[in-house]
């Protein structure tokens, strides 16, 4: 199943964060690149001092232990999260209340 899913990520080219069993370490913001038979190869990026250095690394699919891939992110940097009433009034979902609701559940079964 991992292999699956290995395959699967690297296809989508979405950037993944891989546990490595025998290193005992997270590499974070990894890309996967290719799967070829249980060689799984990845490209990252490091930051030290004033550098940037990018690394790419073969490891067998049995020393992945975990794989997580981020669905979202918010920034911290003070920006107003937007709520439903700051959407255009074309794009608000109109609220059904519960009276309506039930309402017409009883016309459903007369």
């Amino acid at each position: 199943m991992l292999h699956r899913k290995i395959y699967q990520l690297c296809t989508d080219g979405h950037e993944v964060s891989l546990y490595l069993r025998d290193q005992q370490r997270w590499v974070e913001n990894a890309k996967i690149l290719t799967l070829e038979g249980d060689l799984v190869t990845f490209r990252y990026e490091t930051e030290e001092e004033d550098e940037v250095c990018a690394w790419e690394e073969m490891v067998r699919l049995e020393s992945i232990g975990s794989v997580n891939r981020k669905l979202a992110s918010v920034s911290r940097l003070g920006h107003e999260l937007l709520i439903s009433e700051d959407c255009p009034e074309a794009e608000q979902l109109l609220a059904r209340s519960p009276k309506s609701h039930q309402e017409e559940e009883e016309e459903d079964c007369d």
